[in-house]
């Protein structure tokens, strides 16, 4: 079975079965709390980090948080708690 055969399988069985798309695309998640807070799940990696811009790798996207006094509050291994004046997340595949 191809690969585009086995993900329009899989979608089929997802949408049937109303299952969350987060846990079985791992799709990253972000959760923003006014514009001071946002918690990000499902990343895979940091790939910049200053105080104006975070960049992350998920697994489908790059997502770009930027503001001033950007700080990584903690992480673990699938999420991520991020500070700030947040100004703008971009999404960029």
């Amino acid at each position: 079975m191809g690969k585009q055969k086995r993900n329009r399988v899989k979608s089929n069985i997802v949408e049937s079965l109303e299952l969350p798309k987060d846990l079985m695309y791992g799709a990253v998640i972000v959760t923003v709390t006014g514009r001071t807070e946002a918690l990000i799940e499902n990343y895979r990696g940091i790939i910049e980090y200053t105080c104006e811009k975070i960049r992350l790798q998920t697994k489908g996207c790059q997502v770009e948080i930027r503001g001033k006094r950007l700080l990584i509050q903690y992480y673990t291994n699938d999420e991520m708690k991020v500070t700030g004046f947040i100004h703008e997340i971009i999404y960029d595949s």
